[in-house]
């Protein structure tokens, strides 16, 4: 869980070999975590590259080893090592890698990619980032908050009126969040609204969860969409608020401190936090989240 770890203090000055400014790289890495949600415990971290022309290159045939280096405790060693798995975001043509870390300390990290594509001599990239003591939202290890979400009996069964999805599973809003918590039985939820989003990644995150909520008919699948949203003339849009007009989040939203979507939770009998996921999945990653707590 995290917050538990302590805070390595800053290197003075840039360590030797971590002038990442200094690389010449074909590509360049992009952490897709967002700020804050990379802390001290199980952090999922997501990473693409991109060319020139700011366009992910990131593609099934192109490995890539990880070592993570705590720049303040010791630059030359890495404190975490392995390979990244590759998942397509939208297939063929948006990929994404990502790695499994334990991070044992809060502080300045680096992050070192070898990248290797067919034959080709490897290529080293590294980037600098920050781990936080604890995590921004909720995380692994948490208890789930027992939102009241909005379910098929709050509108009269008419999933349109709770649901931006063009082929909503009516299953997956016959439960709030709340009723799912208490009947102390595991479930999963999911925070998307592939009408509204953000990432663009909503609508192909509950087009994977759907055949994993069917393979497993034991297990509650909840959606909710991360926004206020009101019924006009007969359609679901958007509650704006501010200046300039902004999404506004729902209950819910703030409740799980979310800060981004789509974000997927799997949650034990026990009312706790088992696997997260941030904006995409594979469907290997869920079934076997899922399997943990069934």
């Amino acid at each position: 869980m995290a917050g538990a770890c302590p805070t390595t203090p800053p290197p003075t000055g840039t360590p030797e070999g971590w002038d990442v400014g200094a690389q010449q790289p074909s590509v360049f890495p992009q952490i897709i975590n967002p700020g804050g949600s990379i802390a001290c415990g199980q952090t999922r971290l997501m990473f693409s590259f991109l060319d020139d022309q700011n366009v992910p290159v990131a593609k099934p045939d192109q490995t890539v080893e990880v070592a993570l280096f705590d720049l303040g405790a010791d630059p030359a060693t890495p404190a975490l090592t392995g390979p990244a798995t590759f998942i397509w975001a939208i297939e063929p043509t948006v990929g994404v890698y990502v790695f499994d870390a334990d991070f044992p300390t809060a502080g300045t990290w680096g992050a070192q990619f070898t990248m290797t594509v067919g034959d080709s001599p490897p290529e080293v990239i590294r980037v600098g980032f920050d781990v936080q003591p604890d995590a921004a939202g909720v995380t692994i290890g948490d208890k789930a908050p027992a939102s009241d979400t909005p379910t098929l009996a709050d509108v009269g069964g008419d999933v349109t009126r709770i649901s931006t999805d063009d082929e909503p599973v009516e299953a997956f809003y016959e439960t709030s969040i709340a009723d799912a918590v208490a009947a102390r039985e595991p479930f999963v939820v999911a925070f998307a609204t592939p009408k509204f989003c953000q990432s663009q990644q909503c609508g192909p995150t509950l087009d994977r969860l759907k055949p994993i909520a069917a393979g497993h008919p034991d297990v509650t699948f909840i959606n909710v969409e991360p926004y206020q949203l009101e019924v006009v003339d007969g359609q679901l849009q958007p509650v704006l608020t501010g200046d300039p007009p902004q999404l506004t989040p729902a209950a819910s939203t703030d409740e799980w401190k979310l800060l981004s979507e789509p974000w997927v939770y799997v949650v034990d009998r026990d009312g706790i936090v088992t696997a997260s996921f941030m904006l995409i999945f594979s469907e290997q990653e869920l079934e076997a989240a899922v399997s943990a707590v069934e």
